[in-house]
């Protein structure tokens, strides 16, 4: 391999890569002499950080066909370079880390091996030390390194450990709710079900639901499956939403959680059906935690403006910042350092990473949290859905994705149209300039023009443009479109089907 195509493997601050064949088109890349090349080059370079000779570095993996033969290669690559291992098995992606805050272990990193909601022939790597995930610039030099064949030289095989951490991280949730509501089984009398979409969430029926006292009949898909068979676990899929809703529903639950595939996000249905994610999920765990202490919420770029309202007016502030999770989690570090408090940052992805908790985004921490207040409410009569009652939705809301044509440099193209973007709604009647922009260009538009806003920014990973469009008024997104369209439609290298078909709804 060569360097250009170990770099091909960095995703964000992730590793990812095609793990199976069986998609047309899509060839394995994440081989085992890739896998095994970059743990021994994070090994490499995490004891040259450390300054240790004997290193102890813990392993996971979540639902994926392609777990077994990634997770031998890791084992392997770790014993080769003299290193021990402890092996969990199947494994949330929050619980790798927290592994490494227990001190009987002593670990000294760790390795989830998931590659979230994407599809079932890919697979990737995520590495952890105590400080927390690997930044982006991280991963980079751990890829040059692999390419570079750099690796440690072991006078002696490392040993590995099998160990059932995911049911030590399960029992620190559920004493976290005894201690909080003071009871041994405070859902006692409320039916609680999940889907897991059989991705590895599927343990936080039994180890943790169960010993609260909830009633979980009835949650769906827990068996871990790499088929993903009757859903993609993703809390921001239409399909996957109307799923979980359509089961609480159905076997009348007071409350449904659905987590992603290594549960590092989460989504939730009140007991009418209604889905609880994105702006809601937020205004919740929002509501939750600035009752407790006024501060600021931070997240992604494309919240909306009922949101801002909301956290206003329980006596927070709510900062837009970056997409992407790592974007929104250092920035709220960054406030907390400057003496500003800051206790969530949290994307609309369901990407949710609490102060209180390492600022680990963590589904399962989410949801449990929200399942403290659940509780208390019940006892006072109340739902959990009333903590957002009198959040300001908009009259309609939509995404639009555009691709560029094949060969582009779309990250300059897009640039520059982002630029001419800015520039042509800051001369256009009816429309403005958002104050509070981070990300690609946010514009107003007047109550003439589609009462609302769009926020036009280019995909973290692909070369993609979304366009998130939201209005107060019925139709309003459709008159929004419309005007996007005129401005984009002139840029050959820019496909805009999808833009025409909303301005044609």
């Amino acid at each position: 391999m060569q360097e250009k195509d170990w770099l091909k493997l960095k995703s964000g601050s992730d590793v990812r890569g095609t793990a199976l064949e069986g998609v047309e088109g899509e060839h394995i890349d994440l081989t085992d002499e890739a896998v095994g090349g970059i743990v021994r080059a994070f090994l490499f370079r995490l004891a040259k950080q450390t300054g240790k000779q004997s290193l102890t570095v813990a392993v996971g993996h979540d639902s994926r066909l392609s777990a077994k033969r990634i997770s031998d290669c890791v084992l392997q690559a770790i014993a080769e370079s003299g290193a021990d291992a402890l092996f969990t098995g199947l494994s949330s992606t929050p619980s790798m880390f927290m592994l490494l805050k227990d001190e009987k272990y002593a670990a000294d990193a760790s390795v989830m091996i998931t590659a979230s909601h994407l599809p079932y022939n890919k697979n990737g790597l995520k590495f952890f030390t105590p400080e927390g995930g690997l930044e982006g610039k991280d991963v980079t030099e751990i890829l040059t390194l692999a390419a570079q064949g750099k690796k440690l030289g072991a006078p002696h095989a490392g040993q590995v450990k099998y160990i059932d951490y995911l049911g030590e991280y399960s029992a620190g949730l559920v004493r976290f709710v005894r201690e909080k509501t003071g009871k041994e089984k405070p859902l006692a009398g409320k039916k609680i079900i999940v889907d897991a979409g059989n991705g590895a969430g599927g343990f936080y029926v039994d180890k943790v639901l169960g010993p609260l006292g909830a009633d979980t009949e009835g949650s769906q898909f827990l068996q871990p499956d790499g088929r993903f068979p009757n859903h993609i676990p993703n809390p921001e899929n239409k399909e996957a939403m109307r799923s979980i809703s359509e089961q609480v529903k159905k076997v009348k639950a007071d409350f449904g959680i659905i987590f992603d595939t290594d549960v590092d996000r989460a989504g939730a249905v009140d007991r009418q059906g209604e889905e609880i994610n994105r702006n809601r999920l937020i205004a919740l765990i929002s509501a939750i935690l600035l009752a407790e202490r006024p501060g600021v919420i931070v997240t992604d770029s494309v919240t909306s403006d009922g949101l801002a309202e909301f956290i206003k007016s329980r006596g927070g502030v709510h900062r837009r910042f970056k997409r992407g999770y790592k974007n929104v989690i250092d920035e709220s570090k960054r406030l907390n350092a400057e003496g500003i408090y800051s206790p969530l940052a949290i994307e609309t992805s369901g990407h949710a990473a609490l102060q209180e908790n390492y600022f680990l985004d963590d589904g399962a921490y989410l949801v449990t949290r929200i399942l403290v207040s659940l509780a208390k409410l019940a006892e006072e009569g109340k739902d959990i859905s009333d903590l957002i009652r009198d959040l300001p939705e908009p009259a309609e809301a939509a995404e639009v994705r555009l691709s560029f044509q094949e060969g582009a440099d779309f990250k300059a193209l897009g640039a520059g149209v982002i630029e001419d973007v800015k520039k042509l709604a800051s001369e256009t009647k009816g429309l403005s300039l958002a104050p509070d922009n981070f990300e690609g260009v946010r514009v107003v538009f007047d109550r003439e023009n589609g009462d609302g806003w769009a926020l036009v920014r280019m995909s973290l990973h692909e070369p993609i443009m979304p366009i998130n469009f939201e209005s107060n008024q019925k139709g309003g997104c459709k008159k929004i479109a419309a005007q996007l369209l005129a401005i984009l439609q002139k840029y050959a290298f820019l496909r805009t089907e999808n833009l025409q078909k909303e301005a044609d709804r």
